[in-house]
């Protein structure tokens, strides 16, 4: 752990002095919508759960989904970059972990590689729920790692008070030169009727870093091999410039029994992609300084329009509710080698429907029931296309049941899922059919104590990537190789979750073991093609072990200040029967102090993450770093609700390298960043 001056180590000692673990107060009362159908709250959830949403969510609000969330229970990113930058939870990735917005699938291409960028937006959230373990039971096996849900309101279900509802933000950063603008409103068009619009439109500069682009060990290689540069990158991130703009229109009819809207949504994202990316390997030699000079390095310009439907209606008998989630996007982006000199054109053009009715409770017995549709055409045109054009259709039914016996909560659920995987360019097709069940309860021991868990035995169909795979995947520099033959990949895990509350602190832990047959992951080989290393797309067995500890303690009154610590501590290990998985998160703690009065909230962290040393071969150790980040909030006495807000991340500018990225030893974190923001709701 690095600390450069006294003033931090002494922030370190009082920090980890109030606290033993790390993390923000939770939301305990506050429902969630995603997981199963059978709405909880939080602290009554049998799995791991927490919900960004408030303060909370602007305080950690970033240009993407994966740097907004890092700092949640078990949850990491791949941090390719500052304009792309995909949620990790519980050293998961990829396509098994689902991102939704209101419910539904982001249709993208980010699950395909580290480079793309998802297409939701942060900024325009209400909320913001992030479900670890068994969630793919009312989502479908690609979120067999964990489930992220962005509630947006793009689809209004209620009548604003006083017929109008808004808010506006702006925002400023230092590190980037970052300027933000976002609004929403709703707006009341009669009795039965709500318009929703939203906007926000968000620019950066390259980001400053504390040093050196590559790291230490990569300049010592290239100085000991006699590849040196002449000029190193220092200070500055090259290409790591990002402009963003979102759009959304929104109607919904609500009546006394429910409501049915609609919303049509526009996301647009040009962004740089550091590090190389490996693209210009093909230049010629004698050229490759001067053209990389003029072109500045490899840009991706990504546009999806999307269309949304949701509803749902009250009913009186043994069916209480029905509603319904519909999503369908046209995805395009496309990778320039050069400004206006367009390379791979990735495309993807889906839908997804999902309807759901809720049984009436009755003598402590509910349960709900769904069927789901997904379609998937996925493209990739040009000299980096690694994957042919593909059709992935999935059909699904599922069901939850709970009961409510005393002091004991019960629950299990059951899906049966059809995947259709069809390679269009060879004419060939796999299919799967799927069967997962999970069961779990909880009981409370005391008023204070509840103690729970849960096991599950889960299936998943490989991905048209991890079958058809067959070129160069250049940015994360590797010849990638499917195997057609892949058969469906098996978990069988278990999780043990723990809370205790009081009205003074808390201490919530989960623990999960999960066990899996023919784990399908890219391993490295001894072969290279076009110049590069040939990874194949194997299955093995395969464990991933861990836990997350969270803990809170109001310790004191001064003044109008209540003066609180909390904690969070989380720890994942996975490993294959031929050695680690790559890429895994290691020790991560944040701790925190904080005061809070009715008009000013200040707080300060220290988020530390330790050395990497369990690697996989063809992986480099990652280093231990810690940054120090503090935050002031102030609300005004005001009829509307203003607040300011003023935060320093990376308080020492500190070097960081993040062992999840592939691109860790060319891109570090972002330097000191003073953040400033302006926002009301009216």
């Amino acid at each position: 752990m690095k600390l450069t001056t006294p003033f931090s180590a002494a922030i370190t000692g009082l920090l980890f002095s109030t606290s033993t673990f790390a993390f923000a107060q939770e939301q305990f009362d506050e429902i969630i919508v995603t997981g199963s159908i059978l709405s909880n709250s939080v602290d009554e959830a049998i799995t791991g759960v927490s919900v960004l949403s408030d303060d909370d969510l602007l305080k950690r609000l970033a240009p993407t989904l994966g740097e907004t969330l890092k700092t949640e229970p078990g949850v990491s990113s791949t941090a390719f970059g500052a304009g792309a930058s995909r949620p990790i939870i519980r050293g998961q990735g990829g396509d098994r972990v689902r991102v939704l917005t209101n419910g539904i699938g982001s249709i993208d291409a980010s699950s395909a590689s580290p480079d793309h960028a998802v297409a939701a937006e942060p900024a325009q959230a209400e909320r913001i729920e992030v479900l670890r373990g068994a969630s793919l039971l009312r989502y479908g096996s690609s979120g067999s790692g964990g489930i992220i849900n962005v509630i947006d309101g793009r689809i209004p279900g209620q009548i604003p008070e006083d017929k109008l509802d808004g808010a506006i933000r702006i925002g400023a950063s230092s590190v980037d030169q970052g300027r933000e603008v976002s609004g929403a409103l709703d707006y009341g068009i009669g009795d039965s009727v709500v318009l929703h619009l939203d906007s926000t439109y968000k620019e950066t500069d390259d980001y400053n870093i504390p040093g050196f682009a590559e790291s230490e060990r990569l300049r010592a290689e290239e100085e000991e091999e006699g590849n040196a540069p002449e000029q190193e990158a220092f200070g500055r991130l090259d290409n790591s410039d990002v402009s963003t703009s979102s759009q959304s229109v929104g109607l919904s009819y609500i009546g006394e029994n429910g409501f049915i809207g609609v919303a049509v949504h526009n996301f647009n994202s040009d962004y740089g992609v550091p590090g190389g990316h490996g693209h210009e390997e093909e230049h010629d030699e004698d050229h490759e300084d001067e053209e990389e000079e003029e072109e500045g390095g490899v840009t991706i310009g990504l546009d999806q329009t999307r269309i949304d439907l949701n509803g749902e209606v009250e009913l009186n008998g043994f069916i209480e509710k029905l509603q319904i989630f519909g999503g369908y996007a046209d995805y395009k982006h496309t990778e320039f080698e050069a400004p206006g000199e367009p390379g791979t054109v990735f495309t993807n053009e889906g839908y997804e429907v999902r309807a759901e009715a809720i049984q009436a409770e009755k003598n402590g017995w509910a349960g709900a029931y769904g069927a789901q549709i997904r379609s998937r055409d996925f493209a990739a045109i040009g000299d980096e296309a690694f994957v042919p054009p593909t059709n992935t259709r999935q059909i699904g039914l599922y069901t939850f049941q709970a009961k409510e016996i005393g002091d004991l909560h019960l629950e299990v659920g059951a899906r049966y899922e059809n995947v259709k995987q069809e390679n269009a360019q060879a004419g060939t097709d796999r299919k799967f059919d799927l069967w997962s069940v999970s069961g779990g309860g909880d009981v409370h021991l005391t008023d204070t104590i509840r103690l729970g868990g849960t096991v599950f035995r889960t299936e998943r169909a490989p991905t048209t990537e991890e079958l058809y795979s067959d070129g160069p995947h250049l940015a994360t520099n590797q010849f990638e190789r499917g195997d057609s033959s892949l058969g469906k990949e098996i978990a069988t895990g278990i999780e043990a979750a723990f809370r205790h509350r009081t009205d003074t602190h808390f201490i919530t832990a989960n623990i999960f073991y999960t066990d899996y047959s023919n784990y399908i992951s890219d391993r490295g080989t001894a072969e290279t093609e076009d110049e590069l290393p040939v990874f194949q797309f194997v299955g093995e067995d395969a464990t991933f072990k861990g836990f997350e500890i969270q803990a809170g303690h109001d310790v004191a009154t001064l003044g109008s200040f209540d003066v609180k610590v909390d904690g969070l501590a989380e720890y994942v290990r996975a490993e294959t029967d031929s050695g680690n998985l790559p890429r895994i998160p290691p020790l991560s703690i944040l701790t925190g102090i904080e005061a809070d009065s009715d008009r000013l909230n200040l707080r300060a962290e220290l988020d530390y993450t330790s050395a990497q040393n369990d690697i996989s071969v063809f992986e480099t150790p990652s280093e231990d770093y810690a940054l120090v980040n503090v935050f002031a909030t102030w609300k005004a006495d005001l009829a509307q609700e203003v607040q300011i807000s003023l935060s320093v991340q990376n308080l020492f500018d500190e070097e960081a390298r993040q062992h999840t990225s592939f691109l860790k030893e060319l891109v570090p974190l972002p330097g000191r960043n003073i953040r400033f923001s302006l926002s009301s709701r009216f």
